[in-house]
């Protein structure tokens, strides 16, 4: 697996959103927490560097774009000259038909 540092960030978020609108118990998230840091541990994670931040700043094929959606297509396009068959892993829709115009794979296949 090959993310872009913002997921692990997004990911954090969204548990500490959960649980400051009573939707887990924080002991919920810390759990949640530790899984996602054993899984990432097994990741190849790319930071936000200056060549991937000028990518986003360009348009993509399927406008508009979300700011941090920007982010993970330009890594992944990045990523590619690392991983020849890499695949984006989505379901929003905008991000899928971006990357299917970039010649990505998208998963899971059937958008849902």
């Amino acid at each position: 697996m090959l993310a872009s540092s913002i997921t692990l960030i997004e990911s954090e978020r969204v548990l500490i959103r959960a649980v400051a609108t009573n939707i887990i118990p924080e002991m919920v998230a810390a759990e949640r927490r530790a899984v996602l840091a054993r899984t990432a541990d097994h990741w190849v994670v790319l930071d936000l560097d200056a060549e991937a931040a000028e990518r986003a700043r360009r348009p993509f094929p399927a406008e508009p774009i979300r700011t941090l959606d920007a982010i993970h297509l330009a890594t992944a396009v990045l990523a590619r000259s690392l991983v020849d068959e890499l695949a984006v892993l989505s379901l929003d829709e905008r991000i899928r038909h971006s990357a299917e115009q970039m010649g990505f794979q998208v998963l899971p296949k059937d958008g849902a």
